[in-house]
């Protein structure tokens, strides 16, 4: 297994890798649907957690992996199948999603979460013994996973009431997993790869965003509970996955990034804070769909609930695509106003009578502002 050339022309996704993502689309469909229900039932704290800890679950998998990839992907027999056992877990996974989000049941995702990671220690531990250059490196990162694992599979033997501190601890292990390893030495990695396959991840959570907002819609439509304010609903949300889309083709991701090689910091940042990205665009599609189940009367939340579940994810997204992805292509820190004025406006859609329309028109305003202060600017 030797390490992959980074500077490897032509370098694009592989069909396994489209493969892996569109698995894993199975998982944030689930997750999506779990926000919903739990906020369309008066569970909205709760749900919320939920979504969180189980989005992680799923973006950390994946993105582990992509970057592995990145280094080193012979795509051979044995690393195939490797891959495979990391898509069985992510349905594994997907399938304990509702247990977890009606019963506080993490047995069968973590299970799914714990098939994952191991596999990848097994590639990392291959790694190690193919390119000695980069063993210690590769070591760090095998231990550290199976490490990870085992307080997982632990926290299951832990009472209900100390689960959650255990959680948060877990997380930041995990998460300083690859900061430790590659303290010892960075695997090589491709821009134009990474950025491409951030790329497809952003655009399945933004598909599962439209996909859960036309199920919702279509439900009210064939219960013959069709109304203006459920065409706004539809009209908004639509609106606001086309300007989440627009923000962040705006500029080309893997100029940005070959620029991180200097400066590990940032790349760490870059690839950190896409969990925002990601969690919030798939966040906003179960929030258009409990806005649809609101205006239709299909659940008894509170209006302005209903509104934040679309408003706050939205401005979350506004803000951290601004962040990572536009705001290093910029000199001046005042070109950042019409996107923190937006997302500060979009909060404030919750209280209005049509927030997803409302968060629509003001989502479309900073992707305007980007064509038209970057017109002519090569990609």
């Amino acid at each position: 297994m030797r390490a992959r050339d980074p500077g490897e022309e032509h370098r694009v996704a592989t069909s396994l890798e489209l493969l892996f993502d569109l698995c894993f689309a199975v998982a944030v469909s689930q997750a999506s649907a779990g926000l919903r229900a739990a906020v369309g039932e008066g569970h909205g704290t709760a749900g919320v957690v939920h979504f969180g800890i189980v989005f992680f679950s799923v973006w950390w998998a994946w993105m582990n992996l992509t970057w592995f990839a990145s280094a080193y992907d012979p795509d051979d027999v044995p690393y195939r199948l490797t891959v495979f056992a990391q898509i069985t877990g992510s349905l594994i996974l997907a399938a304990g999603v509702r247990r977890a989000f009606d019963g506080d049941d993490l047995s069968v995702i973590t299970l799914g979460y714990v098939v994952m990671r191991g596999a990848l220690a097994g590639l990392w531990l291959r790694a190690a013994r193919a390119d000695p250059r980069r063993r210690r490196t590769a070591l760090r990162f095998a231990a550290g996973v199976v490490v990870c694992q085992i307080g997982w599979v632990g926290l299951l033997l832990l009472p209900q009431a100390i689960r959650p501190a255990g959680i948060a601890v877990l997380v930041v292990g995990e998460v300083c997993v690859p900061v430790w390893a590659q303290a010892a030495g960075t695997t090589p990695w491709h821009p134009r790869h990474i950025a491409e396959r951030y790329a497809s991840f952003t655009l399945i959570v933004l598909g599962e965003s439209v996909a859960s907002a036309t199920a919702a819609v279509r439900t009210a439509f064939d219960e013959h509970r069709g109304t203006w304010p459920l065409c706004a609903v539809a009209a908004g949300g639509l609106l606001t996955v086309f300007a989440m889309w627009w923000l962040y083709f705006a500029r080309p991701a893997h100029t940005l990034l070959a620029t991180t090689h200097r400066g590990p910091g940032r790349r760490f940042r870059w690839a950190y804070g896409h969990y925002l990205i990601f969690a919030s665009a798939a966040a906003v599609g179960a929030g258009l769909a409990v806005e649809a189940d609101q205006v239709t009367h299909r659940t008894g939340i509170a209006p302005q609930a209903a509104g934040a579940m679309v408003a706050v994810p939205a401005a979350v997204f506004l803000t951290t695509v601004w962040a990572l992805h536009l705001r290093p292509h910029r000199r001046r820190l005042a070109q950042g106003v019409p996107f923190l004025g937006a997302a500060v406006l979009v909060l404030a859609s919750a209280l209005t009578p049509a927030p997803a329309m409302v968060t629509g028109v003001l989502s479309a305003l900073p992707a305007a502002v980007v064509t038209i202060t970057t017109r002519g600017t090569k990609r």
